[in-house]
């Protein structure tokens, strides 16, 4: 017999205390590499987690702890991103954690960091816009966090 956990999912009591309509960005706070980072953002159009410089630097990482990264990124605007090279991360959001593949460029962004569908698929998240919060399984039962639009305090 398979195991069948609570299903996730988001009703109207997930709409208190917002204002709609509503369209800013999911944007959450995580740890990442033991450090509380602001302005993530959760975007499920990413096929890849990007690192922009203040979080690296903010970090307290240095060139020499990159690795080679050959893919070609290509930015919301179709452009080619230049980027610094990659680096593998823990990131923790309510007790649950993964190993993270960033991808850093040096190109100036609100958020400090977006995390894609590979951390999206890796976590298990479900986020909705219209919420503005992601759930997810944890070993605890359904975990949720709420977020902040980019103007926001987060």
């Amino acid at each position: 017999m398979k195991y069948a956990r609570e299903p996730i999912a988001f009703n109207d009591e997930d709409l208190e205390g917002m204002t709609q309509p509503y369209d800013d960005a999911l944007v959450v706070m995580a740890r990442i590499n033991g450090f509380t980072v602001k302005r993530v953002l959760v975007d499920q159009g990413s096929g890849a987690e990007v690192m922009y410089p203040d979080l690296f630097k903010g970090l307290g990482l240095k060139n020499e702890d990159l690795s080679k990264y050959d893919t070609p990124l290509v930015g919301f605007d179709g452009r080619m991103v230049v980027h610094e090279g990659q680096i593998s991360l823990l990131v923790n959001m309510e007790g649950k954690e993964v190993m993270v593949t960033f991808i850093v460029v040096s190109s100036f962004s609100p958020y400090t960091t977006i995390l894609g569908r590979p951390w999206i698929h890796a976590m298990g998240v479900v986020p909705s816009t219209l919420h503005v919060k992601v759930k997810f399984h944890t070993e605890h039962g359904i975990a949720m966090v709420r977020g902040r639009g980019v103007h926001g305090s987060g």
